[in-house]
């Protein structure tokens, strides 16, 4: 490797305190870290941040803080070290303002991963900033659409000013059957860095699994789904619509966690076994856990994913897969990018789904070992992260 980058990453795992979106932007950081560059870990997000216990919104951020510097001393002590939260009333942990502005004066990269961060002055003084869309079709609406043209310009050239280079994971978006709009800017194909050594210690051997298929999932997100072309886009409740019937044509039960207001009645009246997503998900162990004690997951994606063919693949199958977990879930159009076979099937239709599943329930073991080989080539972190450093530069 030549000299060591200095790298700034950003995210939102304080502000929203759940396992999901910990291992979603935490995995970055450590994985450069692991790569020997030295990182900084940056949230600074403008917003209120979510009291899991009170079941609210709170402006003071720092019992969250805490928290998360004891689940980020657990992963790494020397990122441990690394990291800044600025809460919405200006108060900050871990390193102070100065200290975090220093950094950025010499930073070679800034990774804004999901729009995540307040791009204040000081953090604009980085070299280079890299854009990372996690949400393919959502971002690009956001920044081509909307009904007053004048703003939309203005919007497009303020991020085509601070940002030199564009990722996104839709993998195949600018392709010919792709709908998400590129506009002017040259999105680069990405995917969700798994630090593989992180999932390790909590797999479960495959006879000791529940023999359930599992997902955590949100039912609707609370903003309103992407509009682009005339086209209005959903969320996830309009594909598991086209999907209520699934468990009917099951072998064994499948289970959602679900988040935000759903249909509980009506999906178990189908035969989903429902849970509350925060039961599985209040710390990045007990996700990691709930997600290492399935047969296989079974998941439908946002239609906006869906219906734009994005490509788009999930974190959180991605997570699935290094835990030897078998992943059973919607195509996007990732199929023409990932290799789909045993320990990774995509689906489109009801029939493919269940025929997937009696083929898994067949032959766990082979599945299981698989899914690990599937992680290892196409979501390594190392792999991941340095072909995103070669397109940064």
């Amino acid at each position: 490797m030549k000299s060591p980058l200095r790298i700034i990453t950003t995210g939102m795992a304080v502000t929203y305190p759940f396992g999901g979106v910990f291992w979603d932007y935490m995995q970055y950081p450590l994985g450069l870290h692991k790569l020997g560059h030295e990182v900084l870990y940056l949230e600074d997000t403008g917003k209120w941040c979510y009291d899991p216990a009170a079941q609210t919104w709170v402006e003071d951020g720092s019992a969250n803080a805490a928290a998360f510097a004891n689940h980020l001393a657990k992963l790494s002590p020397e990122l441990a070290q690394r990291w800044h939260y600025r809460d919405v009333s200006g108060k900050t942990h871990g390193w102070d303002a100065a200290r975090v502005a220093e950094f950025c004066r010499s930073a070679d990269l800034l990774l804004h991963i999901s729009a995540s961060c307040w791009l204040r002055d000081d953090y604009l003084k980085v070299k280079r900033i890299a854009f990372v869309d996690s949400d393919p079709m959502y971002t690009q609406a956001s920044l081509f659409g909307g009904d007053d043209p004048a703003k939309a310009a203005e919007k497009l050239k303020w991020w085509t000013d601070h940002h030199q280079v564009f990722f996104t994971f839709g993998e195949k978006v600018g392709q010919a059957d792709c709908l998400v709009p590129t506009g002017p800017i040259k999105w680069r194909p990405t995917r969700q860095p798994v630090v593989l050594d992180a999932w390790q210690p909590a797999r479960v051997p495959v006879a000791q699994r529940r023999q359930v298929l599992t997902t955590v999932a949100s039912w609707e997100p609370t903003e309103k789904g992407p509009s682009y072309g005339g086209v209005q886009y959903g969320g996830k409740s309009t594909e598991f619509a086209r999907f209520i019937d699934l468990p009917a044509h099951l072998p064994v039960p499948i289970e959602v966690a679900l988040s935000g207001p759903a249909p509980h009645d009506r999906l178990r009246q189908h035969g989903w076994q429902v849970r509350d997503g925060l039961d599985v998900s209040r710390d990045p162990w007990l996700y990691r856990a709930y997600l290492a004690n399935s047969l296989a997951e079974c998941s439908v994606a946002k239609n906006a994913y869906v219906a734009s063919r994005s490509g788009w693949f999930s974190c959180r199958s991605a997570c699935y897969l290094a835990l030897g977990v078998p992943a059973i879930v919607q195509d996007t159009g990732w199929s023409d990018v990932i290799q789909p076979g045993a320990g990774l099937v995509a689906f489109t239709t009801i029939d493919e789904a269940a025929d997937a599943i009696r083929r898994l329930a067949a032959d766990p073991q082979r599945h299981a070992k698989a899914a690990l080989e599937v992680a290892h080539e196409w979501f390594a972190a190392d792999r991941v992260l340095a072909n995103l450093l070669v397109q940064a530069a």
